[in-house]
């Protein structure tokens, strides 16, 4: 075979290649919602209460199907609510409130971080709108700062079940 030909061939083989790595399906960008603010209205989608009239961390999700805004006024609902069988499994977006950069009185909502990476404090003497709740921070280190103050044991947000919100919050 020629030098001429070869060359062809490599060329419309790596057009063939080139083309074939081509679609016509526009790139897929995952965008992340930020979380929303909490209104002086916003009532807690497992209670009923009105989410700012209590203290502590309170919780967000945005549903993964129809990416609607659920809130609740402490992160022992939002638990709750997610890990319910039919939730449990979903990758629902969710938020809570980093407890290391704002007051427990009343938590700042420009503190607000993904609740899947936060970790969280079981069992400690501080209470939030329906009692006993899980103190949500950013770092492992802050909620170990926080568990040597106010009591409890850190867990990471995989590692919480339903069986660490019955009964008071027992410890792990």
């Amino acid at each position: 075979m020629n030098m001429h030909k070869t060359a062809s061939l490599l060329f419309m083989f790596s057009v063939i290649i080139t083309l074939g790595a081509c679609t016509d399906r526009p790139e897929e960008t995952v965008v992340k919602a930020a979380p929303i603010h909490f209104d002086t209205s916003d009532e807690c989608h497992v209670c009923g209460m009105i989410i700012t009239n209590f203290p502590g961390p309170k919780g967000q999700v945005m549903t993964e199907k129809d990416q609607s805004i659920l809130k609740f006024c402490s992160t022992r609902d939002m638990f709750s609510w997610l890990l319910q069988p039919e939730n449990i499994s979903r990758k629902h977006l969710a938020y809570v409130h980093n407890m290391a950069q704002t007051e427990w009185a009343n938590p700042d909502d420009t503190q607000l971080i993904n609740a899947r990476e936060a970790f969280y404090v079981i069992g400690s003497k501080r209470s939030g709108a329906m009692g006993p709740t899980l103190a949500s921070f950013a770092t492992a280190s802050e909620a170990e700062a926080f568990a040597r103050e106010h009591g409890g044991n850190v867990l990471a947000f995989a590692d919480i079940t339903l069986d660490h919100l019955s009964n008071g919050m027992p410890m792990p």
